[in-house]
């Protein structure tokens, strides 16, 4: 019947009288078409694959065949993103219904998370500039673990949009470590480094690095200098403006968008060959995918897990890297609170993929301390001059005892007002700032004026308030249980800053007279001379926020390898 079917297709073509056709050409073609028959006749089973790969094609108007790369799935569109609602678009070759796909390009990922679901997605065709995600593909579920988001958005806070979206905490995988002396290029020379940094040679009086600040200086400054003598870091060129490649240089999210700067415009560390490549950044905004994508009121944060869980399918499923190490070599940056919550739908993205966030909160189980990276949250006021008013008085011109202003938000700012709000003349503190006492002295110069300064956590356990101590001269007092402290694998936090339980808030006026002057003067000093390591430049400096930052990635990943 099949063959009859064929026939009738050929005559029909040849009576059309196809464009430079010969009767030499027809003739092949009839002997095709009946060599075809007799094959079908005599393998039954073809014969009923075939018939289905022309069924499942007319019951969906196309076909495309092709012999280098899979049919492309079947693709619809969501029916709502505001009530959360999936549908499957894509018919995945193993395991659902269709056609026999032809053989993949790169190797199946051993994710649970199929690689083609995500064939034939291209992200950087789609404008996604106006919310929400109805002009967007949406992949078929996934199986990871499911989320009830509706019993999650019901104890969400409400305030401004920061509400956490995933209240049940899905099964953790473990990280993907590479195997010990792997034979590919660029492992050889992580495992290489690690032995390096681990046998480093000891290092007296460098004066470029103040010793007193560091764990192991000795360590840090050779696997700083391996760091710059080896790695390679591949960027992604996919993804839709301004969600990827849209750097925000101001603001209290500015650190993600001046590293996202400065990482692609890196000539030292950037590398056009992915073969060559020990990381992978795969650029996108955290801040840009909230403004963009978010769904006013509806305090969730699920369309862009959905779009952030798209682009990881996109580019598995495009390029053979993330399958390598099941995404264990690729990193992002992201310094909105919800940077972490967003990667919840992809099980490999949340558990293996290296998160440099502002919002290191190892109680949530996302943020995975030693191998994700805390990164700095820096207020940039002027992005052209983003070093502006740096600096404060020396710690004898140092009038009041500790101050904090802010807004109330959070677990820990409202217990700090409680017991300290106008207390006690040694303990400035406040909510905003009140407009009689910014008159005769403004914030940074009550920052300037202050011996430590309270960094009590908001929403979520970071606060710009630690740089700008660290910018001031002040030296922090940060209360926020669980923050995991930038640079930590590295730097020596006890000299240069107090850590205050958040029980222990009651009692923070005698642990702050507890430290004597000259512990102070010490200590004040070494904020001092730790400001290089937080400052970001146009024109990246040795030692600074971006080299401190891309060593922390580097590092953690060397952590995740067995020698």
């Amino acid at each position: 019947m099949l063959a009859v079917d064929l026939d009738k297709a050929v005559l029909r073509r040849l009576r059309c009288g196809g464009v430079g056709a010969s009767r030499k050409s027809l003739l092949l073609v009839a002997v095709g078409i009946s060599v075809a028959a007799l094959f079908l006749s005599l393998f039954p089973s073809s014969t009923s694959r075939v018939s289905d790969l022309f069924s499942a094609a007319d019951s969906h108007n196309e076909l495309f065949l092709s012999s280098s790369a899979p049919p492309p799935p079947l693709v619809t569109l969501p029916a709502s993103t505001t009530q959360g609602e999936e549908h499957l678009i894509f018919l995945s070759p193993s395991g659902s219904p269709g056609p026999a796909a032809a053989p993949p390009r790169f190797p199946p990922s051993p994710s649970p998370i199929g690689v083609f679901d995500a064939l034939a997605i291209y992200l950087d065709e789609f404008d996604l500039k106006e919310p929400p995600l109805e002009d967007a593909l949406v992949l078929a579920p996934s199986p990871t673990p499911v989320v009830n988001f509706a019993a999650a958005e019901a104890n969400s806070s409400n305030t401004d949009g920061k509400a956490k979206s995933f209240a049940p905490e899905p099964p953790r995988r473990p990280s993907i470590k590479i195997p010990s002396f792997s034979p590919k290029t660029t492992d050889r020379q992580l495992v290489y480094a690690k032995k390096e940094i681990a046998n480093a040679s000891p290092v007296f009086n460098d004066p470029d690095l103040h010793a007193p600040l560091f764990l192991n200086v000795s360590m840090f400054k050779r696997s700083y200098e391996l760091m710059e003598k080896i790695l390679k870091v591949y960027i992604y060129g996919d993804g839709p403006r301004p969600l990827f490649h849209t750097p925000e240089l101001g603001g209290i999210y500015a650190s993600e968008g001046w590293f996202m700067k400065l990482m692609e415009g890196s000539k030292k560390f950037v590398t056009k060959d992915p073969e060559k490549a020990h990381l992978f950044y795969m650029p996108f905004s955290s801040r840009q995918l909230r403004a963009n994508l978010y769904v006013p009121d509806s305090h969730s944060n699920k369309p862009l897990s959905i779009f952030l869980r798209n682009y990881i399918n996109m580019i598995s499923a495009k390029y053979p890297f993330w399958n390598r190490t099941r995404g264990a070599d690729h990193f992002f940056a992201g310094c909105h609170d919800w940077a972490t919550y967003i990667t919840r739908l992809h099980g490999e993205l949340r558990d293996n993929a290296i998160k440099v966030v502002c919002n290191a909160d190892v109680s949530e189980g996302v943020f995975i301390r030693g191998k994700d990276v805390s990164l700095p949250e820096t207020y940039i006021r002027n992005p052209k001059r983003p070093q502006r008013g740096i600096g404060g008085r020396p710690s004898s011109k140092r009038s009041i005892l500790a101050f904090f202003a802010g807004h109330m938000h959070g677990r820990v700012r409202p217990i700090l007002i409680g017991f300290w709000k106008g207390r006690d003349p040694d303990m400035r503190i406040y909510e905003v700032l009140p407009e009689e006492v910014a008159a005769k002295m403004s914030y940074a110069q009550h920052m300037k004026s202050s011996k430590f300064c309270i960094c009590p956590m908001g929403y979520e356990v970071n606060s710009p308030r630690i740089v700008e101590s660290i910018y001031f001269e002040c030296v922090p007092v940060i209360i926020a249980d669980h923050f995991v402290l930038p640079f930590e694998e590295v730097l020596d936090w006890r000299v240069f800053s107090v850590v205050v339980a958040e029980k222990d808030i009651q009692n923070l006026k005698d642990i702050l007279l507890g430290i004597g002057a000259e512990q102070y003067r010490i200590m004040q000093m070494n904020v001092k001379k730790l400001q290089k390591h937080f400052l970001w430049n146009a024109r990246p400096k040795e030692y600074d926020l971006f080299h401190m930052t891309l060593h922390s990635v580097w590092y953690n990943r060397l952590n995740q390898i067995d020698l």
